[in-house]
């Protein structure tokens, strides 16, 4: 069932493939067999029913990490690596049929959905690699007198909690570098989109992770889950994606017992084209920066600063693509944007336009939606795009650019960081002194310079300020997951 799926059989033999229950040493049902509707934002029609999970499943679900942990941290960071090249090809044999569950639980395009398996994927052979891979130094003290020894371990059960907008992408990036650190993990997926998250975890059993090594909780009810775990001592590390109010309020819970935590929290980023860019580049990476995920993206451009000497050919340009995308139901390959995840993404889209266009916006490019069911937002270009309007300071999450029209690269650099946020940010120029010195200014964790796309599995993907803490992907994202322990030994020459 993985490459011969057509409509239109193909839906109902997808989805009765998606275990029901969560994982811990079995499938099973949540307590008192409560369960919860997952729906298809291309029709709003419920497609499943998973296990509505409460805190005593969550603290059953603990009691099966906290069992195995020891056992896992003690297993060779070969054999752990092993189980993880066993997921890799799993993902890679069972593409079609993931790619087709995240389109039907998040409306994705099913040409993006199997992008996103790939990159899953490609997360569990990075960390498989990276597992036989431990760091640690052996040198002696300035003194002689004794020898230090550093020595990586694993910090312990982990509480991974992931959005809906990657939800395979995104459980692969947490799941993969806690295996093959060699902490047992939980993995609270969103309520939006569980189902990708629960056959990874049927995936990850069947690749020879014990029992206990990886838990899927599926829940409703977030809060109740996650206050009861984080209170737990047994639990040791948070590492959550998400919003920046919600991290914040993970944050205070995680301090009462110095939780480690890692925290990818929310974005804003500025997209910079200044007037020597190269404009059929600019607009090519313009599209990629703010139109991958359909918008829907912690790191997608929500701020186009333009410099006044490109701006009415760069305007034209991105409109005349913005307004070119096919807009449609996500399984058909020419689709190039489905649904947004749910009705109220759509009216957030809608007020920040209407917000902008009141204060003196010009909406310049609309493509076309269809009519009918499903949470459809159409691409559009705002243009003269004044700073106080509320698109400036908030994710837009959606297919929308916002033009914001500068003079000078002092002026481009204060508009870009005058935000709370601090994640991505992007830069078009054809000289190399304005890209080293802009890129240098620029307080965010990660700059795009002429380019639209800055995740890769082999870097570390995380932001400053309120944009979070830590980092995930590359050899830093395994570090997360591990604590050093110093020891001391007799010098040489003592």
């Amino acid at each position: 069932m993985t490459d011969m799926l057509t409509a239109p059989s193909w839906e109902s033999a997808v989805l009765e493939s998606v275990p029901r229950g969560f994982l811990a040493h079995d499938w099973q049902p949540a307590t008192g067999e409560r369960t919860f509707e997952v729906r298809n934002p291309a029709t709003e029609e419920v497609i499943a029913t998973v296990a509505d999970c409460g805190p005593q499943d969550a603290l059953k679900a603990l009691d099966a990490a906290a069992a195995v942990a020891d056992l896992w941290a003690l297993t060779s960071p070969r054999d752990r690596a092993i189980v993880l090249h066993r997921l890799t090809a799993s993902l890679l044999e069972h593409r079609e049929r993931l790619a087709r569950i995240i389109m039907l639980e998040i409306g994705k395009t099913i040409t993006e959905a199997r992008g996103e398996v790939d990159y899953a994927a490609a997360y569990f052979r990075w960390y498989a690699e990276e597992a036989v891979r431990p760091h640690g130094r052996s040198t002696p003290a300035p003194d002689g007198r004794s020898h230090i020894v550093t020595v990586a371990e694993p910090v312990g059960p982990c509480l991974l909690i992931t959005p809906w907008n990657v939800p395979l992408a995104m459980a692969a990036r947490k799941v993969a570098a806690a295996l093959a650190a060699g902490c047992t993990a939980l993995l609270k997926p969103a309520a939006l989109t569980p189902l990708s998250s629960l056959v990874l975890g049927e995936l990850a059993r069947e690749a020879g992770a014990p029992a206990g090594v990886l838990t899927v909780i599926t829940s409703s009810d977030a809060a109740a889950v996650t206050s009861v775990l984080l209170a737990d001592p047994r639990l040791r590390k948070l590492s959550f994606t998400g919003s920046t109010p919600v991290g914040r309020l993970l944050l205070q819970q995680s301090g009462a017992r110095v939780l480690r935590t890692s925290m990818e929290l929310g974005g804003n980023a500025p997209f910079l084209v200044f007037d020597d860019a190269d404009l059929d580049l600019a607009v090519r990476e313009a599209m990629i920066a703010k139109m991958r995920l359909g918008g829907q993206s912690c790191v997608g451009a929500n701020r186009f600063l333009v410099q006044e000497g490109i701006a009415d050919a760069f305007a034209a340009a991105l409109g005349q693509r913005m307004a070119a995308v096919r807009v449609g139901p996500p399984d058909r390959e020419d689709t190039e944007l489905g649904p947004l995840a749910d009705h109220r993404a759509v009216a957030k889209v809608r007020h920040l336009v209407e917000d902008a266009v009141a204060r003196g916006a010009v909406v310049i490019a609309e493509a076309d939606i269809p009519d009918g069911p499903g949470h459809y937002a159409a691409p559009t270009v705002l243009d003269r795009v004044p700073a106080d309007a509320a698109i400036m300071h908030e994710e837009v999450f959606g297919p929308v650019a916002a033009i914001h029209r500068f003079s000078t690269e002092a002026e481009a650099i204060a508009v870009a960081n005058n935000t709370e946020h601090g994640l991505a940010s992007y830069l078009m120029t054809s000289h190399i002194d304005r890209a080293r010195r802009v890129a240098a200014r620029l307080q965010a964790g990660m700059v795009g310079i002429n380019r639209g796309l800055v995740s890769e599995v082999a870097a570390p993907f995380g932001g400053v300020k309120q944009s979070g803490l830590g980092r995930e992907g590359g050899p830093e994202g395994l570090h997360e997951y591990q604590q050093l322990k110093y020891l001391s030994l007799p010098g040489f020459h003592t």
